[in-house]
């Protein structure tokens, strides 16, 4: 499986030419701090279902979108973190 990127990666794309104060309504107007939307846009937080819901109505793509991006990210976490368990 190739390196599905974050969905924060996508996010920044989409607030691509905001200014910070435009960002900071954003945030906002989604429920999040500005903190914690620096942190999924770098990547060290996830999409949430009820954020995703937000996402949608903010920004008028999909929910699925949203945890569809986040669920293959976690799943690429997960391959990388696979331990050597034996079956039983």
């Amino acid at each position: 499986m190739h390196n599905p990127p974050h969905p924060g990666a996508v996010l920044v794309e989409c607030l691509d030419g905001l200014d910070d104060m435009a960002i900071t309504q954003f945030a906002e107007g989604v429920h999040l701090t500005r903190a914690t939307l620096s942190q999924i846009i770098d990547g060290h937080a996830s999409i949430t279902f009820s954020l995703a819901v937000r996402l949608e109505n903010a920004l008028g793509t999909s929910r699925e979108m949203w945890i569809s991006m986040q669920s293959a990210y976690d799943f690429w976490i997960a391959e990388g973190e696979r331990c050597a368990c034996s079956r039983i």
